[in-house]
């Protein structure tokens, strides 16, 4: 199953539903088209309240992830961009920002910051790789 779901997480479970949804698409193990599981039939797999998923679908839906096709179901949406692009993209800058100062209170370097986003990065791109292999 290409979603995991960690109960004892702080991180909100639709909000790893979400996550796990967009991480794989970006990895190519979901593609535009695919089949998406019915909110029924994810909450009964994952075990997990059926309402926290069709939060899940909404936000993911209005993030242009999903489409769902009235009597058809649900699918992954052909990648375009969001009307927001601006504004997700100040957001990531915020983000960005909260990983400068977490890293000042561990006492790395800009470049430890650096070498270890590029050493991520890496570790990703090899996952992606991967997987759509």
């Amino acid at each position: 199953m290409w979603l995991s779901i960690d109960p004892r997480s702080a991180k909100p479970v639709y909000q790893q539903v979400v996550d796990g949804v967009k991480e794989a698409v970006a990895k190519g193990l979901l593609g535009h088209g695919d089949r998406m599981p019915s909110v029924r039939e994810l909450a009964a797999e994952m075990t997990i309240n059926h309402n926290t998923v069709a939060r899940a679908y909404q936000e993911l839906e209005r993030d242009h992830i999903i489409e769902v096709v009235r009597g058809h179901g649900t699918f992954i949406a052909a990648s375009r961009p969001r009307p927001d692009h601006e504004d997700r993209v100040r957001e990531l800058s915020g983000r960005i920002r909260e990983l400068l100062i977490e890293a000042h209170h561990l006492q790395l370097t800009d470049q430890d910051l650096l070498n270890l986003f590029r050493s991520t990065a890496e570790e990703w791109h090899r996952e992606r790789r991967r997987v759509q292999r």
